[in-house]
């Protein structure tokens, strides 16, 4: 007879396989847990990952930034989406009123560059001419628009593809989405994503043997206590017969 298991059991029982696998990861050497990290790490990767990590964010000047190759840059960008977010979100500021300050002190600026030479008795001096090249704005819509279709593209092949798994793992993030969307505005969701980008990456990087072990005894556990509860209570649980009727 199986083992009767509700669900209230379940919960506990997960919690406290959760709090054992980290008590045994904390109460094991450094030698120990380096050589049973590296074994498990051989067998089993976060996501089937077979590549490096800065391979699979494209092994370019971005994934430099994203795993703090250079801390300048990296550190540089984090504070400047920091302070950009701090002007729109703490401080209330609108972007056509920080654009039009901006334009004001750049005219302010070339009126005293070409004016103070007369001012000085001096011959005048030109002020150069700010030029964007056309070249950067068709990269940047390139790259808009490629990510736009390589993202429309995946949903497309998870809506149609007939993996019902992924489905409701696509469905679910896009709910979890809208549902923390629901709780702040939009530049705040880009900031958390930018910080998580900016943070995740590089902590997977440096602690990838232990993260991997740890969700993968989670799921082993969970799994268990899974087949624990099917076998206790959902296996019991009737299920209605549906037959169809044949029409003439």
């Amino acid at each position: 007879m199986p083992e009767k298991i509700t669900s209230e059991d379940f919960l506990n029982n997960l919690a406290e396989t959760i709090a054992d696998s980290v008590s045994k990861q904390k109460s094991v050497s450094f030698f120990e847990g380096e050589k049973s990290n590296s074994v498990v790490s051989s067998f089993n990767r976060l996501f089937g990952r077979q590549r490096p990590v800065h391979h699979i964010l494209g092994g370019g000047k971005s994934a430099d930034v994203l795993l703090w190759r250079n801390k300048k840059i990296s550190s540089s960008v984090l504070a400047g989406a920091t302070a950009i977010w701090v002007l729109f979100e703490w401080l209330n500021y609108h972007f056509l009123t920080l654009l039009c300050f901006a334009v004001v002190l750049g005219m302010l600026a070339q009126f005293v560059w070409s004016n103070a030479s007369g001012l000085l008795n001096r011959s005048p001096s030109e002020v150069p001419r700010l030029f964007l090249p056309e070249e950067l704005f068709v990269s940047i819509g390139r790259s808009l628009g490629g990510e736009v279709n390589r993202g429309l593209h995946f949903l497309q092949d998870i809506a149609c593809g007939g993996n019902l798994k992924q489905f409701l793992v696509v469905v679910l993030s896009l709910w979890v989405a809208a549902v923390i969307g629901s709780w702040c505005n939009f530049l705040t969701v880009l900031y958390i994503g930018f910080i998580a980008a900016h943070t995740l990456p590089v902590l997977y990087e440096r602690y990838d043997e232990q993260i991997d072990s740890f969700v993968y005894n989670f799921l082993d556990q969970f799994r268990n206590q899974y087949k624990k509860l099917d076998a206790g209570v959902l296996s019991k649980i009737p299920k209605g017969k549906f037959k169809l009727k044949k029409h003439d």
